[in-house]
């Protein structure tokens, strides 16, 4: 088989006319910082999601690490995290002066184990952190349950998640807080940039005291009056622009991106040494990305890019990195699977045409094998 005349990537963001007119009329109204564009970008993510209240910040580790810490989370307290997650989860924690504690995960999701994570409670556990990894749910239930039976608080972090819904509601809308990332491999973008959600009022107080120098309500940058510890994560009327703009283009993207995994779906069954990771589309999820799993994954990945298509391998598990090195007997289940976990190409700029030459490529190899 000819290799792909067209680069296939993993992701690729898109920006158009839209995002520049908007652009230049932040740049006209000679106000670029945090205003009148970042407040219309919290309020129609907010309708959208049926959230009463969104907080839009400097990115999601930001905004993981408000949601702590408006929560009362900080030194001394335990905050229980996924092994397989980027690793803004854990560094957010430690950012808050908490310490994360690691769980293994459930193999069949990429998520959280919950078994892993009723092991893992103890005195000093203040806080559960679920990922909900591509945009697939964690078992919310559950987790919500241990959550309430033991006095936790549970912020989702759902940056790759945005629309995707676990029983009819928006992840990061089901937690206490929860987070969305609109970093450039999101489903939108402004460039850099999070939220947070959450339907708490007080919560809501602490998280613009905590993005703006401990003033609730947005100042002069003068005789402001300043009664707690704040910090400076203003997303700016820049960013918040090109999100308004993005925000206009989300059905369509969402109908690519389910129909991508559907696609592949289809187009990659009864290959028995590569395995997708489940969506329940007709339930409302939304694939962020499409992860499958291989045995071979490395010798795949090197043909597919071979063939001039990108894929991109999992994170390492975090236990693994040196902030939070631990031996891998303590997480059998990450260790296992993320040597063979990897997304396929899922950008919504691909075509039907680009997802087949994928999944032809895909059959080419394992046929030769």
């Amino acid at each position: 088989m000819s290799i792909t005349s067209r680069r296939i990537d993993w992701w690729e963001p898109q920006v158009g006319e839209e995002e520049r007119e908007l652009l230049l009329q932040v740049l006209d109204s000679n106000f670029l910082n945090d205003g009148e564009y970042t407040t219309r970008f919290e309020q129609k993510l907010a309708n959208l999601l049926g959230c009463k209240h969104v907080v839009a910040v400097t990115s999601g580790t930001s905004a993981l690490f408000i949601a702590l810490s408006g929560s009362g989370i900080g030194p001394g307290d335990e905050v229980i995290v996924p092994d397989i997650t980027f690793i803004a989860t854990a560094n957010a924690v430690v950012l808050a002066g908490a310490k994360p504690v690691l769980v293994d995960i459930d193999p069949y999701t990429l998520n959280m184990s919950t078994a892993s994570l009723k092991q893992a409670i103890t005195s000093k556990t203040k806080a559960i952190i679920p990922v909900h990894v591509s945009g697939r749910p964690a078992n919310m239930d559950t987790i919500l349950e241990i959550a309430n039976n033991s006095g936790l608080v549970v912020i989702e972090d759902a940056a790759e998640a945005l629309l995707s819904k676990f029983k009819e509601k928006y992840l990061g809308t089901i937690g206490n807080a929860g987070i969305i990332s609109f970093s450039p491999n999101k489903t939108i973008t402004t460039g850099q940039g999070g939220v947070v959600l959450t339907n708490d009022d007080t919560l809501a107080i602490r998280l613009r005291e905590l993005k703006d120098q401990g003033r609730p309500v947005r100042g002069t940058g003068g005789d402001d009056t300043h009664d707690r510890v704040g910090y400076n994560f203003k997303l700016t009327n820049l960013q918040a622009a090109i999100g308004l703009a993005q925000l206009n283009k989300l059905t369509e993207r969402i109908n690519r991106m389910q129909k991508t995994y559907l696609q592949y779906k289809e187009g990659l069954k009864n290959i028995e040494e590569l395995q997708l990771l489940p969506f329940q589309t007709n339930e409302g999820e939304i694939p962020q990305w499409v992860d499958a799993l291989s045995p071979k994954r490395d010798e795949l990945v090197a043909y597919l890019e071979a063939q001039n298509i990108f894929c991109r391998r999992f994170w390492f598990p975090l236990h693994t990195h040196k902030p939070f090195l631990l031996p891998d007997e303590k997480f059998p289940d990450s260790t296992r699977m993320t040597a063979r976990a990897f997304w396929l190409p899922s950008s919504f700029s691909l075509s039907d045409a680009d997802i087949e030459q994928v999944c032809s490529q895909i059959r080419n190899f394992f046929q030769k094998c």
